[in-house]
């Protein structure tokens, strides 16, 4: 939950640190999602480090790093320090997702009790992303922005007092060292294409930004290459010719995709357009953890009374109706919208959210739990920083664009250019104008943000309807996760090594 809960919890501190720190429009995007971006980068990996040195051991690891990357987050004096150490953050955070994962694929030998305890893993992660604003909300109502990194650090020190004593240590000495070199062009490839992205929506397709492209995804074909001629590849190719393996894994991505990104720009809009308090915002932000929680607790449920397709087509479908009505939020006035619409979105997501992660980490076998417990989790973790990172592009740069067309006249150009990197900078450059002129250019920078807003809920709806056609299609034959194995298998998993202590 904590690991999930850093996705988010910088969203209602971005006008504060904005003004704090001055971030620019790229900048401001790279401090959110890098975090989750090289949690993605570097789950396979060290999953498979934990399969062979241990998962409890690997574990108590990243809980110290991750205490010091946090502690460095929260005293970061300016935009670059603090977006080293988040990116040193997200590589802590891929060690415990998925150590606490793979454990409870091995604790759990039962098909029935493992399936329901990767539910609940599973809606906790849930639970994190979506309490992060609050519980970022109420830190910031007292102390200043670098409080919500400092969370952490007590729970991370509680976990390496009581690790050692209460979970159980097991590796596999047969899993080879991570290919060093895979690892460098997974990374590298996809920062590198995601940078590129970045770059178009800033400023149009550029030399800049058509190198990244090129070089992310040169990098990437090189990447599926060189696992092709490993013996023990970091990424086991075999298990994308599973249609439904392939089929779990991209509607996972695509529909934290959709969750994220409407999250990152509704916390926003009740900030920057509504005029909400962080404590404010974070209690308007309840709906929309109920919404999520629900649907991702109550997914594996309902999977037990209707077939597994129709509830997560269901679920789709619920989502794009969820789109359809945050994308007629029209101004400050629309806060039920905004709120309601998104809290419907997660209540519709949440089932896949749980199921998907479930049928992902069930097609493995168990001496690889912890390789396929990483792949679950960093479809999750890439889908929420890629929602983060595509969404808020596309949205900042109609944004953009739109104020770009209707600036006020007789604003000086510095102020002009500062307002259209983000709406944050906008608001914030507004009150060193006089009132008139503050008026004017707040009304057309958060009638821009909506327009983004409406632009992305319209393109979330379209997607969603595709999803739901997916999962009706090709998840017809899924079944739940944690039900009983075929007579092949009589459901019994092989056991791994248990590590002297």
């Amino acid at each position: 939950m904590l690991i999930a809960m850093d996705l988010t919890v910088l969203h209602l501190a971005l006008p504060t640190l904005t003004a704090d720190l001055r971030p620019g429009n790229t900048e401001l995007l790279w401090i959110v999602d890098v975090y989750g971006f090289l949690i993605a980068g570097f789950l396979i990996p060290v999953g498979a480090i934990g399969d062979r040195i241990g998962r409890r051991r690997l574990l108590l690891i990243g809980a110290v790093a991750f205490a010091v990357a946090s502690a460095l987050s929260a005293f970061a004096v300016d935009p670059t320090m603090l977006i080293a150490s988040r990116a040193l953050l997200g590589i802590a955070g891929s060690t415990l997702m998925p150590s606490t994962l793979s454990l409870i694929r091995i604790m759990f030998q039962d098909p029935r009790q493992q399936g329901a305890a990767i539910g609940a893993w599973t809606g906790f992660f849930a639970l994190g992303m979506v309490i992060g604003p609050l519980v970022g909300g109420t830190f910031l109502e007292w102390f200043w922005w670098g409080s919500v990194f400092l969370i952490g650090v007590p729970v991370m020190i509680l976990l390496i007092i009581l690790g050692p004593i209460l979970l159980p240590e097991y590796r596999d000495r047969s899993v080879a060292r991570p290919d060093a070199v895979s690892t460098i062009l997974s990374v590298l490839g996809m920062l590198t294409l995601i940078f590129g992205l970045k770059r178009v929506a800033a400023d149009g397709l550029t030399l800049e930004s058509s190198a990244g492209i090129v070089i992310g995804l040169a990098l990437g074909a090189l990447f599926v290459s060189r696992q092709r001629k490993l013996r023990q590849p970091l990424v086991d190719l075999a298990l994308f010719r599973n249609g439904m393996f392939v089929t779990a894994l991209g509607m996972l991505l695509l529909a934290t995709s959709l969750n994220a990104g409407a999250q990152f720009l509704v916390l926003q809009y009740l900030q920057l357009v509504r005029g909400l308090s962080p404590i404010q915002a974070g209690l308007w932000s309840l709906p929309i953890t109920v919404g999520v929680t629900i649907g991702a607790m109550a997914g594996p449920a309902l999977a037990q009374r209707m077939k597994l397709s129709t509830l997560l087509c269901g679920g789709m479908v619920v989502s794009g109706l969820g789109m359809v009505v945050l994308a007629r939020v029209d101004g400050p006035s629309d806060l039920y919208l905004a709120v309601g619409g998104t809290a419907v979105i997660g209540l519709g997501i949440g089932p896949m959210i749980s199921l998907g992660t479930g049928l992902i980490v069930q097609a493995a076998p168990p001496e690889r739990a912890g390789a396929a417990a990483a792949m679950a989790s960093t479809g999750s973790e890439l889908g929420s920083a890629l929602g983060i990172a595509a969404i808020g592009s596309v949205a900042f740069a109609v944004y953009r664009g739109d104020l770009s067309d209707r600036l006020p006249p007789g604003l000086p150009a510095p102020v002009g250019e500062a307002a259209k990197d983000t709406l944050a900078a906008a608001v914030d450059v507004a009150r060193t104008l006089s009132a008139a002129d503050e008026t004017r250019l707040l009304a057309v920078a958060r009638d821009a943000f909506v327009n983004g807003l409406q632009t992305i809920a319209i393109a979330g709806a379209v997607l969603a309807a595709l999803l739901a056609v997916a999962a009706a299609t090709l998840m017809r034959n899924a079944q739940m996760p944690g039900a009983p194995a075929g007579p092949e298998t009589d459901g019994a998993p092989k056991p791994l090594e248990k590590a002297d202590d």
